[in-house]
């Protein structure tokens, strides 16, 4: 079986398993997702959840998160950890969505790695879930189920990760797949303790 093969019977049951999946992070407008992912490092989505709700009640659009200053940032965003660079981010980020994007988070993968704290993870976040481009997040959840379902061969960095499920995944699957890994991940797949006897995909693990 290629790999190619393997990865279209693991999308077919992870659609089985997981058919309303989508970001876990919050969000009704293209920026505030753009936020949530910047304080999503190293934080929970929850907690990202909770946050973002003080910061929108006093700053409702990226024009006031341009004008307030990293350090009124810093203030409500704190409890997510690394308060001060990604205030800093937050900040720089929305003052380039205002003065170079006319307030508009781009729509095309360059400009978004051009923003403020934007790694390819970011950008090919908000190029699927908000533009509905294809795109493969590479998370901590993503790295670990494709190595341990032989997708990918012992292969830790997120690039590299990217670049070899962009040869074996559909373009119109890979949102909805990477999406479907965490849920898996969160739910049965874990770092730690997976609860392998439960599992739909054990045929295909490494691990087990």
């Amino acid at each position: 079986m290629t790999k190619k093969e393997r990865a279209g019977i693991i999308i077919e049951i992870l659609e089985k398993e997981y058919p309303d999946t989508g970001c876990s992070l919050e969000f009704d407008e293209p920026w505030k997702l753009l936020v949530s992912v910047r304080l999503a490092a190293q934080c929970t989505d929850e907690r990202v959840n909770i946050v973002v709700k003080e910061l929108y009640k006093k700053y409702d659009s990226p024009q006031a998160l341009a004008e307030a200053s990293p350090e009124d940032i810093e203030k409500i965003v704190r409890p997510c950890g690394l308060g001060k660079s990604k205030a800093r981010d937050i900040h720089k980020c929305m003052n380039q969505i205002v003065h170079d994007f006319g307030g508009k988070v781009p729509d095309n993968f360059d400009d978004l790695m051009s923003l403020a704290g934007v790694g390819r993870k970011s950008a090919n976040l908000i190029m699927g879930d908000i533009y509905g481009k294809p795109a493969i997040v590479t998370d901590t959840h993503c790295i670990r189920l494709v190595n341990r379902m032989g997708l990918v061969d012992g292969i830790k960095d997120p690039t590299k990760v990217e670049r070899e499920l962009w040869k074996i995944i559909p373009p119109e699957k890979s949102n909805d797949f990477c999406h479907r890994l965490v849920d898996h991940g969160r739910a049965v797949c874990k770092a730690r303790e997976p609860e392998c006897e439960k599992c739909a995909l054990n045929f295909s693990c490494k691990k087990r």
